[in-house]
């Protein structure tokens, strides 16, 4: 694990393009580093206007979902592997139920920061079912939903309702991958190198 030390440094560095680097790779290492399709990460919105250059020519495509009290809600995505990924059947089912339906990925993106924006500004619930988007397993979305939230058997990178043993191992990899880029990151690897994109 990473000295806590470490982690309060880079997060408090005075050099902005480092902190968003370091804040990048310490909360989308498994996306980073090829494990989702997707991730999500919440800047401060002058950070959300710099973001871009960070993905250029590296195939990793953003979009911001929603903006509020000075923070933005930032979606980074691969998109073919994201495509494939709700195309399957089973997914494909659970986001029809959400209104997902007959829509291209862009087209589900732009529904669900509609979603995100009446959340935030017009008091409606939260549109849980981004955790489809996020490649949380589908019984572990529905059981949240559910439930609200409660009677989960394990927290770690999500709620875990269903198959803990695959959950445990999916967060041990996650865990892994993490420790991994941040090494690389303090080795003075850039955010293309960790991508396994060289500049």
């Amino acid at each position: 694990m990473m000295p806590a030390e470490v982690t309060a440094y880079f997060l408090k560095h005075g050099d902005l393009r480092l902190r968003l680097e370091f804040q990048i790779v310490l909360q989308c290492a498994p996306f980073l580093k090829g494990l989702k399709a997707s991730c999500l990460i919440t800047l401060d919105e002058g950070a959300c206007r710099g973001i871009p250059e960070f993905f250029c020519g590296t195939g990793v495509d953003l979009k911001i979902l929603g903006e509020k009290r000075g923070k933005g809600l930032v979606f980074l995505y691969r998109r073919e592997e994201l495509e494939e990924y709700v195309s399957r059947p089973e997914i494909r089912g659970i986001l029809g139920r959400f209104g997902y339906r007959g829509m291209e990925l862009e087209e589900m993106l732009d529904l669900l920061a509609g979603r995100i924006h009446a959340a935030n500004w017009e008091d409606k619930g939260f549109p849980h079912e981004i955790g489809v988007f996020l490649g949380y397993p589908a019984a572990d979305v529905e059981g949240f939903i559910r439930t609200g939230g409660s009677h989960c058997l394990a927290v770690g990178y999500w709620k875990v309702y269903h198959d803990m043993p695959c959950a445990a191992r999916t967060f041990h990899a996650y865990d892994e991958a993490k420790q991994y880029a941040v090494n690389e990151f303090l080795s003075g690897k850039s955010l293309q190198e960790i991508l396994g994109k060289e500049e």
